[in-house]
Parts: structure tokens; C-alpha cells; sequence
């Protein structure tokens, strides 16, 4: 039974798989180069913010034997989470920029877009879930790092000492 809390994941989902068939069927012949690299590119860098996080919530995020990685029970705020809050969500919507980029098909477009939307929104929600479950330390932790900016994220590890990083006003 679907329920109702889970409907825009579930959507969102189909419109990936979507899209991720039609990718192996449409390609736009002519597509252009730097583009379908940049996408490529862009497609590496989602594969370590999707999967980088199953191994840190493991080691770092109190999961219990057994468990999966995300019963997480510490706030984890270092590592990748120094960077961005939902780096998987960040995979999501590179990886549905990539396949949009290297495709370069209207109907890859027209499937990516909406699920990048979802996902932003789904974002929204899951700061709410953690700030219910990890409270004004995850509101800290909001102040001190952008959700999927990393951009934002490493330029503010470059710029800033550890100390103030780490400082909890």
C-alpha cells in the first residue's frame, strides 16, 4: 500500500527510472561534446556523494549491528557532512543533470527536471525530520552547512579555521 507520506518519493522514482530508460534508448546524435563530457563528469562526482554516505553513517552515526545506515543515532557532521546535509539528494539531482547533459534528448529533459524539483522538495522535508529528531544541534549544524551546495561547502572548509567550524554558539 503506498502511503501518502512516501507518494513524492514515489513519484519522484518514476520519473528517474524513466528517464533512466529512455537514456538507453534516445541519444541526441547531435549532441553536443563538451556537454555530454561535462555530464560524464558530473556523473562521476554524484556516484561519490551517493555512495560515500552509506560508509560514513556506518562508521560514524552510532547505526546499530544489523542495522541499515540510515538508523543513524549521532548527528554526523564531519567527513562529507562538513560539505553538504543530503549529499545522496545532491547525487540524485546530478545524476539526473548528467544523464540530461550527455543525452541531450527533450524527453530525458522533460522526465529530469521534475524529479530535480522533487528532490529539492524532499530536502525541505527531511531538514524538518532531522531537526525533530536531533534538535537545536541539527539547527546548528543547518547555520554552519549548506544543504547541497558544494560549492558553498568547500569554499567555506577553505576559508574557515576549524575552530569556528566546530564552535557551537
Amino acid at each position: 500500500m503506498l502511503r501518502k507520506e512516501y507518494l513524492s518519493s514515489w513519484v519522484m522514482g518514476i520519473f528517474t527510472v524513466a528517464q533512466y530508460v529512455c537514456f538507453l534508448f534516445f541519444q541526441n546524435e547531435d549532441a553536443n561534446l563538451l556537454l555530454s563530457l561535462i555530464g560524464w563528469l558530473i556523473w562521476a562526482i554524484s556516484i561519490v556523494f551517493g555512495f560515500w554516505p552509506m560508509f560514513i553513517f556506518k562508521k560514524k552515526g552510532g547505526v546499530q549491528k544489523g542495522q541499515s545506515y540510515m538508523h543513524t543515532t549521532v548527528l554526523v557532521d564531519s567527513g562529507l557532512y562538513r560539505i553538504v546535509r543530503h549529499p545522496q539528494y545532491l547525487a540524485g539531482i546530478l545524476l539526473n543533470l548528467a544523464l540530461i547533459l550527455v543525452s541531450q534528448h527533450w524527453l530525458i529533459v522533460c522526465l529530469g527536471i521534475p524529479s530535480m524539483l522533487i528532490m529539492y522538495f524532499e530536502i525541505q522535508h527531511a531538514d524538518r525530520l532531522e531537526i525533530e529528531k536531533f534538535g537545536d544541534a541539527y539547527r546548528r549544524y543547518m547555520e554552519k552547512v549548506p544543504q547541497i551546495n558544494f560549492f558553498a561547502g568547500i569554499f567555506r572548509l577553505l576559508t574557515h579555521n576549524d575552530k569556528e567550524l566546530d564552535r557551537k554558539d
